[in-house]
């Protein structure tokens, strides 16, 4: 079974027993998350819905498995002759879901 979910302004695919990093969400560690579906069908493209834009009755349940911080992205801010330069970086945060169940 394959699905994709909407989760913090972006769309993922995924299967059963596969693990992803998402957009940080407010759960505990263990706790049972429900996902937006916006297509779920078959692995082989048959019995394929699609949802306008949420597939009705359809859900993807996940746990949470931990949560974190991500790569550092630096960012410098620089104009040349007016002695302007600036420096931060940014870590975003993440959870990281395991897909447990996908139901059409």
């Amino acid at each position: 079974m394959l699905a994709v979910i909407k989760t913090g302004g972006k769309q993922y695919a995924v299967r059963e027993g596969e693990t992803l990093s998402i957009e940080k969400v407010e759960k505990a560690v263990g706790e049972a998350l429900e996902l937006e579906v916006l297509l779920v069908g078959d692995e082989d493209g048959k019995n394929v819905k699609l949802g306008t834009p949420i597939v009705a009755g359809a859900k993807v349940e996940g746990r949470v498995l931990e949560h974190g911080k991500g790569e550092k992205v630096s960012i410098f801010k620089f104009k040349p002759k007016v002695r302007y330069r600036r420096h931060t970086g940014h870590r975003q945060l993440y959870t990281k879901v395991k897909i447990e169940k996908i139901t059409a």
